[in-house]
């Protein structure tokens, strides 16, 4: 962990990692400086720009609630799910995606049909929420696109497991925007010393603002959890269907993007963590790498000096534009040799889209060789077939 401290800026930054692009690193200093932060920022391993704060980072907050800080894909997050397989087939994981994809809507598209589910029981009144309620029965169980996947893989412990990366949806997006626009307006209002430049615009949690916030993000974690769970359980049957076999244990379930009240260094505050994980001592949670890398199953250590927080997967090194400008289709495909997947998008003028191939993101074994004091490894995981948004 290296320390470091801005100059003008109220707490210092813990990271832990060397190199941050430079975006990234005006986003800290301006996290770094502002007048709710509590203690230090903390910067993980697979720490990029992102809006507003950089993915990667976490910020413990006194008594506010920034959105932009949680994000707009409010609970994207990670599920996986250990088989009794040993062995699977190229030919079955073929048959499995084309299945999968038949039940588990990607990209832009939803269930034309509703969708029932427990999580639709317990709504709070709140009115954003009411209004995306309809969108949201109909996107429950469907994946989303960007750096979204459903994943076989086979462990190091000698069995096959199931992963899948998605979020809120549309719901938690609009959760997000509609409250950091309050939040703009209000923060203007009262000429608080935070620039609206930075993009962090805040609500007091006192507020009937932010008290709202916090009830509707809490729905949009329920949400994305929901959402995980509905299609993990039809790829499970899907995959039981194709090659047999059953589910070993617990769900293993992680968000990493939220906010939640926790007491480090004898205070109560808002920790956000955005593109991060909650690595208690003993916690179990998930590290993807990129599409077509290992993941790791890992446990929290509870290193204080990171809010016990971890990284949430390999972190991009470069946009999605570079990404596109740089990769050759052929560089792009040796990247993901071995591994089952579809053919890279085409935009409608033909460019071709292989922004989330391997190449774009860090080597997930420098991210976690980088973070072995905030967890321990228990399972690697190799990519054996992946169904992109």
């Amino acid at each position: 962990m290296i320390q470091f401290q801005y100059e003008g800026s109220l707490v210092p930054v813990y990271s832990w990692t060397k190199e941050i692009e430079a975006t990234a690193k005006e986003q800290i200093e301006h996290l770094a400086k502002l007048p709710f932060a509590y203690h230090h920022i903390a910067v993980m391993p697979d720490c990029h720009s992102g809006y507003g704060m950089p993915i990667g980072g976490v910020l413990a907050a006194d008594n506010v609630i920034v959105p932009n800080a949680v994000g707009v894909d409010i609970g994207c997050g990670m599920i996986a799910v250990k088989t009794t397989l040993r062995d699977i087939a190229e030919e079955q994981i073929k048959q499995v995606i084309g299945k999968a994809r038949a039940v588990i809507p990607v990209g832009f598209n939803h269930h034309k049909k509703k969708q029932e589910n427990p999580v639709f029981d317990l709504v709070p009144d709140v009115e954003i929420i009411h209004i995306e309620l309809e969108s949201a029965r109909h996107q429950i169980g469907t994946l989303g696109s960007g750096n979204h996947f459903v994943e076989i893989q086979k462990g190091d412990d000698g069995f096959v497991w199931l992963m899948i990366h998605s979020g809120s949806r549309n719901i938690g997006k609009k959760v997000c925007d509609h409250y950091n626009q309050i939040a703009v307006g209000l923060n203007s209002r009262w000429k608080t010393p935070v620039p609206a430049q930075w993009e962090l615009a805040y609500l007091p949690v006192d507020t009937p603002q932010g008290n709202e916030y916090l009830r509707a993000m809490e729905f949009c974690l329920r949400f994305a959890k929901a959402n995980r769970a509905l299609m993990m359980q039809r790829l499970k049957e899907i995959v039981f269907e194709v090659v047999g076999g059953a589910q070993q244990g617990e769900e293993i379930c992680t968000h990493h993007n939220y906010a939640a009240w926790e007491e480090h260094y004898g205070k109560r505050v808002l920790v956000h963590r955005k593109g991060a994980i909650r690595m208690f001592k003993g916690d179990v949670g998930i590290i993807p790498g990129s599409m077509g890398t290992p993941s790791y199953i890992v446990e929290g250590l509870g290193n204080p000096e990171a809010f016990m927080s971890a990284s949430h997967g390999a972190g991009r090194k470069m946009s999605r534009a570079e990404a596109d400008k740089t990769i050759s289709e052929e560089q792009a495909n040796k990247a993901m040799a071995g591994v089952v997947f579809g053919r890279w998008s085409r935009d409608r003028k033909g460019r071709l889209d292989v922004s989330e191939c391997p190449l774009a993101y860090k080597d997930i074994e420098e991210v976690i060789q980088q973070e072995l004091d905030l967890i321990k490894t228990l399972v690697k995981l190799q990519p054996l077939g992946v169904l992109k948004g």
